[in-house]
């Protein structure tokens, strides 16, 4: 189909596991023609969970676009993971798309990864929709989970359609309001949805108010789509994807009432770099420049690297040339995707506002700006805050032969999954993969086994602790070397000072008078470098920390880059211990869900643990939310006694919450046990 950046539609499907999220995707599919019969989780054989291990887990792992046409709109639609275990798929999504359609199990209501991904799309300025997904289910108390979206998410959320005869059928409350429901009125919603919208648009509330005027669904559009933009409106659909009730109604919705590319709020965008950066504007429009983002990249051991990009300005084709960031090299497009699960359709062209992808680029990675005019270099979208990996595993190779295949395919891994880190802790030799939980480590693990053929050893690794300051201090080293030849001489007087938690590294000079020659700073920072890298105390690198390089002395003819390291590293060694050091141990939040009895069971435990409980909040089905902040290193066999706590009923989600200070006790024995080491050293 022939379309234009007006015709399409981007929607991510996002929420909690068991959601109904993949199967609501091919129910959508088969309303739209797309497919010819629904394809079964169980079986394996729906379009977005495609990879294997998707199929023997029962649930997705990654995000899929299956793309489709419906009354003349072209629909982009991401389908995404609920797991909280791979959240960051489903948050890398969100800056290629519109609207975020939120789905709710109706049996399970809100749950933890709903609010987390609300909160995301409301960060990005996404157009929201909360689709309330098996209302057909045995039990379920719609009316009592509208209130609770309401609750939860304020009053704006409003039904467009209400559930009927049991949850088989839905009435229209905005196009059509004619029809029972099963529970409210029908007049109501309608007369409610007219009263929210018409708040944004002043001339159209006069004309409503003053003149009593009946309002045509037409004369709503404008002031509908600015309600979703503001999230004045957050609009309620009643679905059951196994049915079929409501899901022709939601693609009506989508296609008539989402936002097209020139409607909905526009990516934010910085062009340059640092404090010279300010704020650039793209638009929809198919005549500008290229500017498309990289939000997505797969890498196949045999077809090579796959990236999805969604095209934010201008028009591209098949032999286009286009930059990836600042870079000065371009890459010609030789063949121009479009994805439908696992399908790679070829196609000719993508406009303003379409996804697409190209293959086998090596240069390109995910976040990657492409252009095609150097007037957008240095251009980059406002960056995503994804959970920090919190869980770990130190990986060592079975056999000589594979150290090396290690890094290669771990780099591949961590190109796909913006959750995933690796650390190389020189202090304990242990190379360290870190993602959001057990179970996001372990399908890592399985796909290097299945995908590349590797196999490693693993072992729990040391706590990623770090080392700060709590105090200002200064000190003066003078490195002297002297061999019989040219000699070495390098002094330096240093100026700590701690950062607020979180501020990272800052580094400055207040050199005057020449005392160290300009080309002998960047040296003293190199020096500094390696020693937060190393450790001071207790061996683990130092967070938060500005340093100023106060004064110093150099020699016309001993003094050399080497000489500045050395001294460098020396004196911020010397300054940091004087600067009361502390040690700074991971906090992790948990959201742990558990039915109301196990509470008490549950706070004790997480108080026995050094956790905080910040607070519990009411879910459906007599079950209770507990938020507690705990260290992590408390929190090694937590999962598993969950699971007996509860009879395996619990669940929870974490995410780092920052670093704090270790109890004194718990610094002495590390410090104790760094010294040895230092001596060795």
């Amino acid at each position: 189909m022939a379309y234009t950046t007006q015709d399409i539609r981007n929607i991510a499907l996002v929420g909690s596991a068991a959601a109904g999220k993949t199967t609501l995707a091919e129910a959508l599919l088969l309303a739209a023609g797309r497919i010819g019969a629904a394809g079964s989780i169980e079986k394996g054989t729906t379009v977005c969970d495609f990879d294997s291990l998707e199929k023997a887990r029962g649930h997705s792992l990654d995000a899929a676009l299956a793309t489709f046409d419906w009354q003349d709109r072209h629909i982009n639609l991401l389908d995404t993971p609920g797991f909280p275990d791979f959240l960051g798929q489903a948050i890398a999504v969100l800056p290629a798309v519109e609207t975020a359609a939120v789905v709710v199990n109706a049996q399970n209501g809100v749950e933890a990864v709903t609010t987390r991904m609300m909160a995301r799309a409301q960060e990005r300025g996404l157009c929201r929709l909360l689709v309330v997904n098996r209302i057909d289910s045995e039990g379920v108390d719609l009316p009592a989970l509208l209130g609770q979206l309401q609750e939860t998410f304020g009053r704006e959320c409003l039904p467009l359609n209400l559930p009927a005869q049991g949850g088989t059928a839905v009435v229209d409350c905005f196009f059509n309001p004619a029809g029972e429901s099963d529970f409210s009125s029908v007049a109501n919603a309608h007369q409610a949805l007219i009263d929210q919208v018409v708040e944004v648009d002043e001339e159209l509330m006069a004309l409503y108010l003053e003149q009593g005027e009946e309002l045509a669904p037409e004369q709503l559009h404008a002031p509908f789509e600015k309600a979703l933009r503001e999230g004045h409106l957050i609009p309620v659909c009643f679905v059951s994807a196994r049915s079929g009730a409501g899901v022709r109604e939601l693609l009506d919705v989508i296609v008539r009432l989402a936002p097209n590319p020139s409607e909905g709020n526009p990516p934010a965008c910085l062009i340059g770099e640092g404090e010279a950066a300010r704020p650039y504007a793209v638009e929809p429009d198919a005549a500008k420049h290229v500017v498309a983002h990289v939000f997505k990249v797969q890498v196949d051991p045999f077809a090579g690297k796959l990236a999805l990009f969604r095209i934010h300005q201008g028009t591209l084709s098949k032999d286009s040339q286009l930059f990836i960031g600042d870079g000065r090299k371009p890459f010609k497009i030789g063949h121009l995707f479009s994805l439908f699960g696992k399908e790679h359709p070829e196609v000719e062209r993508g406009i303003a506002g379409d996804i697409r992808a190209v293959a086998k680029v090596d240069d390109i990675h995910r976040d990657a700006i492409l252009h095609d005019s150097h007037d957008e270099d240095f251009l980059h979208l406002a960056p995503s805050r994804f959970p920090l990996p919190v869980a770990g595993l130190a990986l060592t190779a079975k056999t000589h032969n594979d150290e090396q295949r290690i890094a290669d395919v771990l780099h591949k891994l961590l190109e796909e999954d913006p959750c995933l880190a690796l650390d190389s802790n020189q202090t304990t030799r242990e190379t360290v993969l870190r993602g959001l939980s057990e179970l996001h480590l372990r399908v890592t693990l399985d796909k290097m086994r299945e995908r590349y053929k590797l196999e490693v050893d693993t072992h729990p690794p040391r706590i990623a602790y770090r080392e700060t300051i709590t105090a200002a201090a200064a000190a003066r080293y003078r490195h002297k070397k002297q061999t019989g030849g040219a000699g070495q001489f390098g002094e330096v007087e240093l100026r700590v000072e701690p950062l607020a938690r979180g501020e990272g590294f800052q580094f400055a000079s207040e050199v005057v008078g020449g005392a160290i020659p300009g080309q002998f700073i960047p040296a003293v920072e190199k020096g500094v470098h390696e020693a937060m890298a190393s450790g001071v105390i207790s061996g683990h690198p130092l967070v938060d920390v500005r340093v100023v390089v106060v004064d110093g002395k150099h020699h016309p003819v001993d003094s050399k880059e080497v000489a500045f390291v050395t001294a460098g590293r020396e004196a911020f060694f010397a300054a940091v211990r004087d600067a009361r050091p502390v040690v700074l141990e991971p906090i992790v939040e948990l959201d742990v869900q558990v039915a109301q009895e196990a509470m008490g069971t549950i706070t004790g435990d997480l108080s026995g643990r050094r956790g905080r409980v910040l607070g519990n909040r009411s879910l459906s089905g007599g079950r209770i939310g507990v938020r507690a902040q705990v260290p992590l290193a408390e929190l090694e066999d937590y999962p598993e006694r969950l699971k007996a706590m509860t009879a395996g009923e619990g669940r929870v989600t974490l995410e780092m919450a920052g670093y704090e200070p270790v109890p004194p006790m718990v610094q002495k024995t590390l410090v104790a046990a760094f010294k040895p080491r230092a001596t060795d050293a």
